[in-house]
């Protein structure tokens, strides 16, 4: 036999990227880069950008989830500057975390050059 018969092994296998293994929303590829880029060490292992990613998406998930509790008790929908500042401010660990930072307040609403107001 010529050994030109039907393939019979795996069909090949689509890329799947770092994040989409890790079971994570946050680009782990790209916090890699910006590790390297950052000069924060000489080499990067490859467990460190996926672990960073994940305490990045974790520490979003939660003040995320305190914002828009803070939004539901004011009746709104939105999320707005306010809402996380509140978030971060009740919570003793996150404003302990965030104690130095300081939030930029919103722009109010914005025109857009017709007069209508969006919301």
């Amino acid at each position: 036999m010529s050994g030109r018969g039907k393939w019979r092994g795996k069909a090949s296998a689509k890329a799947k990227s770092c994040f989409s293994r890790a079971g994570l929303q946050f680009p782990v590829g790209r916090v890699h880069r910006l590790l390297g880029k950052g000069n924060y060490a000489e080499r990067i292992g490859a467990g460190a950008p996926v672990y960073l990613a994940a305490v990045l998406e974790y520490l979003t998930e939660q003040i995320l989830e305190l914002a828009g509790n803070v939004a539901r008790d004011n009746r709104t929908t939105r999320i707005i500057p306010p809402h996380l500042q509140l978030a971060i401010r009740n919570d003793e660990e996150l404003n302990k975390l965030l104690g130095g930072v300081t939030v930029a307040p919103g722009k109010g609403r914005c025109h857009s050059p017709w007069g209508k107001a969006q919301v």
